[in-house]
């Protein structure tokens, strides 16, 4: 099983921003010392639910500042982007991480439909354009002399420079929420990247979209390579104790859900189709053993996180991307991080 760290580093306090994003750099440095295996970035606007905003310059300050761990992009919300423009900044990214880079996609999630219109679109728009979208992406990073003739981009030129590092372009996955969504990646074999789930429901979504790359044709190579570039996220806290750990994260991130659902309800607009969250499980709902039937997220002790680790692993589980969504003190989250990467992380390395 790999581990990556997630950065998803809500900061709600405009004054903290540069503390913030030099805290997450910092951090960076730390998660590849620890020997975590990927980092991943989101993106988010305006307000503060992604501190540094922009994915990619963000990321870029992270390639040169560590030199093994894998980048992803967890995910680039298309909707927001120019192909053309997102080609070439991945495809230097790929360059100064020296082919480090992994692209999540996905049309974003209509939760942050305000996102859209403060780029002047709309979920709809977003979720029309996406296919094409892609395929101009790939088209650009690898064919000179291109010329695209698409219903939303007509596009012409000699060749994106610089050209990606890694050979044919960097690989791609896509965030996945639905059964449909999962369905239409295993009919093309992508990676997924699968929002945190029971871990009984891990295990129905991993043989979905196997089931659905083997009836598509897929040989087994093909499939276990998809299933091994596949990864799931979780909200993760660790702390000497269980007690220590729910009640120092809980608290905060049910306040910073509470925030971020009062800003939906006030700039997301009202003549679009939103989607509302689930409140996460309250303190009450974790007991000593993990449930496999709850949505639970990674919070414990390294045992009991350890042990849930080993349930998702059984049920078909092989890469984690983990974060406290930067509400953790500094010290804390560093804490936490030597705790998984100590107790937890060897446990699984040869699985």
């Amino acid at each position: 099983m790999r581990f990556g760290h997630f950065f998803y580093p809500m900061n709600f306090d405009p004054s903290r921003d540069y503390e913030a994003i030099e805290e997450c750099l910092l951090e960076a440095e730390l998660v590849e010392q620890l020997g975590f295996d990927a980092i991943w970035i989101a993106e988010h606007h305006f307000i503060g639910e992604a501190v540094y905003g922009d994915p990619l310059m963000f990321a870029a300050a992270v390639a040169v500042k560590t030199h093994r761990v894998t980048l992803g992009l967890g995910i680039i919300e298309m909707a927001l982007h120019n192909p053309v423009q997102l080609a070439i900044s991945t495809a230097l990214l790929d360059n100064l991480s020296r082919g480090r880079l992994i692209v999540g996609t996905g049309r974003g999630s209509n939760y942050n439909a305000f996102e859209y219109t403060g780029f002047g679109t709309t979920v709809e728009e977003g979720r029309k354009r996406l296919l094409e979208a892609e395929d101009l992406l790939v088209k650009a990073w690898t064919t000179e002399n291109l010329e695209y003739q698409g219903e939303y981009w007509q596009v012409s030129f000699p060749a994106v420079r610089p050209r990606p590092y890694q050979k044919p372009h960097p690989p791609l996955a896509r965030a996945c929420l639905s059964d449909d969504s999962i369905i239409s990646m295993g009919k093309i074999a992508r990676p997924v990247l699968f929002r945190g789930r029971s871990i009984e429901a891990a295990g129905r979504s991993i043989r979905l979209y196997r089931e659905t790359m083997q009836s598509s044709g897929f040989d087994e190579t093909t499939v276990e390579n998809a299933l091994d570039n596949s990864w799931f996220w979780y909200e993760a806290h660790l702390a000497e104790t269980d007690d220590d750990a729910l009640d120092g994260f809980l608290p905060i991130y049910e306040s910073a859900g509470r925030h971020v659902a009062e800003m939906r309800k006030r700039w997301n607009p009202k003549d679009q189709e939103v989607s509302t969250t689930t409140p996460p499980l309250s303190r009450s709902a974790y007991k000593p053993a993990p449930n496999t039937e709850a949505n639970e997220n990674l919070i414990g002790s390294p045992s009991r996180v350890a042990e849930q680790v080993h349930l998702l692993s059984e049920a078909g589980v092989r890469n984690l991307m983990l974060t406290n969504r930067g509400l953790m003190s500094p010290e804390d989250t560093a804490a936490s991080l030597r705790l998984l990467s100590e107790q937890v992380m060897p446990q699984f390395r040869s699985t």
